[in-house]
């Protein structure tokens, strides 16, 4: 073992320490193990970042934004309604979900198929009252497990073929890899949906803390193609039990009806007064194909939006703000005691024209009223849900008397942006798996699509981005190309099999099988492909078996990466809204892999007989 071998397998190992220790983030740890590279020769200070360009990380920041996009856009919404069961318990959706990630995911890039999911995943855990993580982890699990049974699910199943390729027996065909990759692919889903997701840590993503405030009073307009159109309020109201919602009122033609006949039919263009949880609402309006009051404001003079006619005109400060990329944001506010807002109505202070923002709900914890938005009297700790630019709403707060609380990303449903923003990921997508462009690209052009398009506004597309794992990434891809060029990760393998194997070829299959899973928690799976192929042909010429076999253990143990959340990037990407540490990964991540041990190596040895 040579100085530099062992320096480098020290800093891995002090590296591995400290991220289960957990006391430093792990975006310090990483990056203090590409400094003490560097420091040690290994890593050469002008490559010292490159992997902050590397593909991988490109991708895992590009994917992050088009999942911001089809989550704002209310696209995910209707996709959890249309694909998955509304009424189904805990372990019924889980398995919906993971099952749906691991099918597409066999068919298109892993990472793209997980960020599709990613927010669903999200809405059945705050559905569910389950941590985020509980449900994102085994959807993450179930996108990487689908990918081992394509050629063309995972890069190391492309490495694998291309090393047999190159042995002078041919490259794998398309489906060469399902019986075996199905079968693991299969038991690895049905365990980690109905029995380890138990396993997994419940955390609090950081950041998720938010405002916990009281159900918001709403108004509702009811457009001409709106699903509730022609529905009694009865089959309304039991549309938003769903959600928690209820009806106060109804307004038709500026008269407004309390407590009305459950018998009533619901006419275009009425107002609805909805009671709803603010991270409800969006539920409450997709669901009936409801748009808030306030969303086709003009500049009237009450501060709401003109109930007779359904005007769409935007005024000249919106068309400014637009042009300008301001996308107009959600924000709560609480009345102070010496507000100018207390005793006076959204249309008293002339709300719309004088500051160019919306009322869209208001919440009075203890005391409920059915009296129109206009018409509230404000007092003091009213919460007001209000609808503007950035800087209009500044405004509004320091000369109203008011203080900004947290902003909502309340996804208001838009048929054009929701189109668009599926149009542009799937057009990604497929670019990928046709391999028209690489990934990184597919998605870079894909996330400039969503800014022009509006899908994510410019300004959030820096604050979708996980700053914390990109700067993981970045700082790990050179420590793991230290291993490479060192020939540490090699020395290990071929240590391994050397002191172990002597002459037991199916001993030698599982080895191979479970080195390379090792590996891969460490470093990127297609270099662990990389570096155990050679290793893999070796040792099936030295027992003078078939390669195949073992050929097909590294393509399976290079796709099941689960102890760590870097060595794959969909565990990157759930890193931080599932709120995990380091450590997290192998409470279900080692059962899993036992699993696929126990499942691989018979078939292994059944579809590719030594």
């Amino acid at each position: 073992m040579t100085a530099e071998q062992t320096t480098v397998l020290l800093i891995l190992l002090v590296t591995v320490v400290l991220f289960l220790w957990g006391r430093w983030r792990h975006d310090m740890v990483a990056l203090a193990a590409l400094l003490a590279c560097v420091l040690a020769g290994l890593v050469p200070p002008e490559d010292a970042f490159m992997g902050f360009g590397h593909p991988a990380v490109i991708t895992v920041a590009c994917v992050l934004v088009l999942s911001r996009g089809l989550q704002q856009s209310g696209a995910i919404d209707v996709l959890a309604r249309r694909l998955l069961p509304a009424e189904a318990g805990v372990t019924l959706s889980i398995v919906a979900l993971t099952a749906l990630g691991a099918a597409l995911s066999a068919f298109m890039n892993n990472v793209g198929a997980l960020a599709l999911l990613m927010p669903v995943a999200i809405q059945i855990a705050r559905r569910q009252q389950l941590a985020p993580g509980v449900v994102l982890m085994p959807l993450a699990f179930g996108t990487i497990l689908g990918g081992m049974t394509t050629l063309i699910g995972t890069p190391p199943n492309l490495i694998v073929s291309g090393f047999r390729a190159a042995n002078g027996t041919g490259g794998f065909a398309m489906f060469d890899f399902a019986p075996v990759g199905l079968a693991v692919a299969c038991t690895g889903v049905l365990f980690v949906t109905l029995l380890g997701w138990r396993l997994v840590p419940r955390r609090k993503p950081s950041g998720m803390e938010g405002f916990d405030s009281a159900a918001y009073i709403t108004e509702a307009r009811v457009p001409e193609e709106a699903k509730a159109v022609g529905l009694s309020l009865r089959e309304v109201e039991a549309e938003l039990e769903q959600a928690g919602a209820q009806v106060l009122a109804l307004v038709r033609n500026e008269v407004r009806v309390t407590a009305p006949s459950l018998r009533r039919r619901v006419q275009a263009r009425d107002i609805l007064l909805i009671e709803a949880e603010a991270e409800s609402l969006s539920n409450v309006l997709s669901s009936l194909g409801l748009k808030l009051a306030a969303e086709k404001a003009n500049s009237d003079k009450d501060g709401v939006a003109a109930d007779a006619e359904d005007q769409s005109a935007e005024s000249s400060e919106d068309k400014a703000a637009r042009e300008k990329g301001e996308e107009p944001v959600l924000m709560e506010f609480v009345v102070l005691p010496d507000s100018e807002l207390i005793g006076r109505s959204a249309r008293e202070i002339r709300l719309r024209s004088r500051y160019n923002i919306n009322l869209l709900a208001l919440s009075r914890q203890g005391q409920r009223s059915v009296a129109r938005l206009r018409a509230f009297a404000f007092t003091a700790g009213d919460l007001l849900l209000m609808q503007g630019s950035p800087e209009a709403l500044g405004e509004f707060a320091t000369t109203a008397g008011c203080v900004p609380l947290a902003e909502r990303e309340l996804r208001i449903p838009d048929k054009r942006k929701l189109v668009q923003a599926c149009v542009i990921m799937a057009g990604t997508i497929l670019c990928v798996t046709l391999g028209l462009l690489p990934a990184a690209i597919a998605f870079s052009a894909g996330v400039l699509a969503s800014m022009a398009a509006g899908t994510v506004p410019p300004r959030s597309v820096y604050s979708a981005i996980d700053g914390s794992v990109v700067v993981l990434l970045g700082a790990l891809f050179p420590v793991a190309a230290a291993m490479e060029t060192t020939g540490a990760a090699g020395l290990v393998a071929r240590f391994l099999l050397e002191q172990l194997v002597q002459g037991h070829g199916v001993l030698a299959l599982a080895l191979i099988l479970v080195v390379t899973m090792t590996l891969s928690d460490l470093m990127n799976n297609a270099a662990t492909a990389a570096v155990m192929c050679p290793i893999a042909l070796g040792t099936a010429a030295q027992l003078g078996a078939n390669a195949d076999p073992f050929l097909m253990a590294v393509a399976i143990g290079g796709s099941c990466a689960f102890l760590t959340p870097i060595g794959h990037q969909n565990n990157t990407l759930i890193l931080g809204p599932g709120g995990f540490r380091f450590g997290d990964y192998w409470r279900l991540g080692l059962p899993l892999e036992i699993v696929v041990v126990l499942i691989g190596i018979p078939m292994l040895l059944l579809v590719w007989p030594l």
